[in-house]
């Protein structure tokens, strides 16, 4: 039986890279999707030498795209993060980086026709149940990646790609805090678990033994940090609802302190959640935004923030900053997000067929 071969558009979104698909060319049961997923990315080897996969985790991400069903929405987006030395995915979680990619994949997959000048796609993630608006560059009626745009983690530039998220609060969990409260003590260190676009712990970074300026690569060689932040990540996963999240990315990590530069809101650092990410996640951002801008939890005392709505929250990463307009209200402690819209890009670097070894999701 020969390897069957399937269609793929190989991208970069935002600061991810991975495969596209139409969801109607892979496995509708998801254990078999899933073989399919590790075949793909090659997990199980530190290089993924026997796939695509790049040897991290931000290079093993798959989005899977279909013309949506649901009113005023163009295209259905389903995530999967597929694990790079475990062969495991996870369906849990979404990812704003790779949305940053789903609309020009969409009109190059001829899922969406492109107009004249700009495109507009209304994304529905089925991970979650967010929509997203993505603002294409599509001059003469075609995708362009070139342009002025730079954005951290990525070098160059590229043609912008507005990305404004609606419904986000709650998006997993069904509550901006999902404990029932701003702030949480666990294993004797102040949390605040947050749901906005992701479902997120977030501590300050002194709690933690560190200051929160250190790079990926020295958070990562901490193995007593993780071992930390492990031992909360859990029992927060279990208070938020979340059930056992040994094996699961969700519900990520992130630790905050106060940014280094002046026109910055705060400082973070973002964990996936067993290794950290060497910028920023789109969907991490939105929820450690909202944490930030919120008078009662953890950020309270760290983070600077202005005046009014809306509001452009500046926070610092490993590679640079990333910024999200925030768009909310707090009236007697209650807060209302009615969107968060960040600025990404995205390229398509190869499309083809992907080659699926023999017998795999049979």
């Amino acid at each position: 039986m020969p390897q069957r071969a399937i269609p793929f558009w190989f991208m970069r979104g935002g600061s991810s890279r991975g495969p596209y698909f139409k969801r109607e060319d892979l496995p509708a049961d998801l254990d078999a999707l899933s073989e399919v997923l590790i075949a793909t990315v090659g997990s199980g080897h530190e290089l993924n030498i026997d796939g695509i996969g790049g040897g991290a985790a931000v290079t093993t991400k798959v989005a899977m795209l279909s013309r949506s069903e649901l009113p005023g929405v163009d295209v259905d987006y389903f995530f999967a993060q597929v694990g790079v030395t475990e062969k495991i995915v996870d369906y849990k979680p979404t990812c704003g980086n790779i949305l940053a990619g789903v609309g020009p994949a969409a009109i190059e997959m001829g899922l969406v026709p492109a107009q004249d000048g700009v495109t507009t796609v209304v994304i529905h993630s089925v991970n979650t149940g967010a929509k997203v608006k993505a603002v294409i560059q599509t001059p003469g009626g075609h995708v362009t990646y070139a342009g002025d745009t730079a954005i951290a983690g990525v070098p160059g530039t590229s043609a912008p790609i507005s990305l404004l998220f609606m419904d986000v609060v709650g998006s997993s969990c069904g509550a901006l805090f999902p404990t029932g409260n701003a702030m949480d003590m666990i294993d004797g260190l102040s949390v605040s678990c947050v749901d906005v676009a992701m479902p997120v712990v977030i501590g300050r970074a002194a709690d933690f033994g560190i200051t929160g300026r250190e790079s990926a690569a020295e958070l990562d060689a901490n193995t007593a940090l993780f071992e930390k932040i492990e031992s909360v990540r859990l029992k927060a996963g279990a208070l938020m609802g979340l059930g056992d999240v040994t094996k699961s990315v969700t519900p990520k990590f992130a630790l905050l302190s106060e940014p280094a530069q002046a026109d910055s809101t705060i400082a973070a650092r973002y964990f996936m959640p067993w290794k950290t990410h060497p910028s920023m996640a789109v969907t991490g951002a939105q929820c450690i935004a909202s944490c930030a801008v919120h008078p009662e939890t953890v950020a309270h005392g760290l983070s600077v923030v202005g005046t009014g709505s809306p509001l452009n929250v500046v926070i610092e990463h490993p590679s640079g900053s990333i910024d999200v307009l925030m768009d909310f209200r707090v009236d007697a402690g209650a807060f209302t997000l009615e969107s968060a819209g960040l600025l990404r890009t995205a390229r398509l670097l190869a499309c083809g067929e992907l080659m699926v070894p023999e017998g795999v999701g049979a």
